[in-house]
């Protein structure tokens, strides 16, 4: 007597759909969150040199204010030894304070600008 080969075990539950749950790996997501990016000031400095026109022009080329804005930050400047021109990221708020740096030597004036951690 030759014996049958054993069927395999039906399985138990109902019948899952062709290509589901075979070899899937499920993974809870989890949100990423990245930090904005770090912001910094862009400041000028008063000196007793550098004409006012000069500083308003600065203001509006490089910062975009308009006249009034402009001449507004440019007396703080002149009253309270520095005022704020924007808020930048760092690459930003370097290449502006270049900018003004580089305008300031070729009109030769001794402005001087800075950036700061706001």
């Amino acid at each position: 007597m030759a014996s049958e080969p054993a069927e395999p075990n039906p399985p138990s539950g109902p019948p899952e759909p062709p290509g589901e749950g075979q070899g899937a790996v499920i993974a809870e997501r989890q949100e990423q969150r990245t930090k904005p990016p770090a912001l910094y000031r862009v400041v000028m400095l008063n000196d007793d040199f550098t004409p006012m026109e000069f500083v308003i022009r600065v203001l509006q080329q490089y910062f975009r204010h308009d006249l009034e804005t402009a001449t507004m930050i440019m007396l703080k400047i002149h009253h309270e030894g520095r005022g704020v021109c924007g808020v930048y990221t760092k690459d930003v708020a370097a290449t502006k304070v270049e900018l003004v740096l580089a305008a300031a030597r070729r009109d030769q004036h001794p402005l001087q600008c800075i950036m700061e951690a706001a």
